[in-house]
């Protein structure tokens, strides 16, 4: 005769516990932690850029996943975002400049930040309610001392230079530093832009379509002693390379601003968490990862957290800025005579 052994009162109790426990633990897996989405450009979140440490540090606070999208440029954030709509994978979208964010504020994808932006330290008086600055520098040429001792100290003597004088530049239709000059050019000269580019024509290797072909790709492989970039290049050279090699020169003229933001995207799934990313972005906890990770200077006042090398970088005669609707209003006409004034 088999025997059948019957649980004790005490067993089956331990038992339902433990099986509670197990269904507890499976149903706090079973709830996945919420993802941030963040469209932004590759350099930013290459390994040398500051993304990898700010998702470190924001997932740490956040109980979350933040998932970085890259895409080509400021501008290739801006197509990405039309050509979704309301059906975009985006939270937020980080890396506009003040020169596409009138455009951008048109497509009615994005909302108010509804955040503290008091803390802003920037060139200009900063006031909007759909961006939020996360970074800002001058855009400037960068020039290798080895191959050139006596560089042109403005505009208009870089238009007068010799023909053997080759400089790199950037497509305004593909690159932020591209559209950055069109805008100088046009800042400095008014209606005598188109001529002026014409005059420069003779010094010009090559237009890229970014920033990193015309840096890393020609520059630093000595096609041209000299580059379209951002007064702040040099800072990264002597800081993490420790040479002084490159720098940038300052043009009687003045520098044209750039200054990059975040915004928060209208559809978004999580819109509490992108705020709290874009609070997070006004840290010094996010804003000491900009100066030699993203080299630009912080939206905010760092104090003594800005590296030394900033001290010794070019400090523009006067900060040279188009309103971001003047931008909107002229922006096709004005590319539109340099590709004439370039083509011809």
């Amino acid at each position: 005769m088999v025997k059948t052994l019957l649980p004790t009162t005490a067993a089956r109790s331990l038992s339902l516990l433990l099986l509670s426990f197990l269904f507890i633990a499976a149903g706090r897996h079973a709830v996945a932690a919420p993802t941030l989405t963040i469209y932004t450009y590759p350099s930013f979140v290459s390994e040398w850029g500051p993304g990898p440490a700010i998702k470190t540090s924001f997932e740490a606070r956040c109980d979350c996943t933040l998932e970085f999208i890259a895409l080509d440029s400021s501008v290739a954030i801006l197509h990405r975002l039309r050509l979704e709509g309301e059906s975009t994978r985006a939270d937020l979208v980080l890396g506009l400049d003040a020169n596409i964010m009138a455009e951008a504020r048109k497509t009615g994808l994005l909302a108010p930040h509804g955040i503290d932006t008091s803390a802003l330290e920037l060139p200009i008086n900063w006031q909007d309610d759909i961006f939020v600055p996360y970074d800002w520098g001058y855009f400037a040429f960068v020039y290798d001392t080895e191959q050139l001792t006596n560089p042109p100290s403005s505009l208009e003597a870089l238009i007068d230079a010799p023909d053997d004088l080759k400089i790199i530049l950037q497509d305004p239709r593909t690159s932020t530093p591209g559209l950055g000059f069109l805008l100088w050019m046009r800042h400095v000269y008014g209606d005598q832009a188109p001529e002026k580019w014409q005059a420069l024509q003779d010094n010009i290797l090559t237009v890229s379509k970014g920033w990193s072909d015309a840096y890393f790709s020609l520059f630093m492989n000595g096609e041209a002693p000299m580059v379209l970039s951002y007064s702040t290049s040099p800072a990264y050279h002597m800081a993490v390379d420790n040479t002084d090699r490159y720098q940038a020169v300052a043009f009687e003229e003045g520098h044209y601003l750039q200054v990059e933001v975040a915004a928060l995207v209208r559809t978004s799934q999580q819109p509490a968490l992108a705020r709290q990313f874009l609070e997070f972005m006004l840290t010094p906890a996010f804003q000491q990862e900009i100066p030699l990770k993203n080299v630009m200077y912080p939206a905010i006042d760092l104090g003594q957290q800005v590296p030394d090398v900033f001290d010794r970088l070019i400090d523009p005669p006067e900060t040279l800025y188009f309103q971001p609707e003047t931008v909107a209003d002229h922006r096709k006409q004005w590319i539109d005579e340099w590709l004439n004034a370039t083509t011809r």
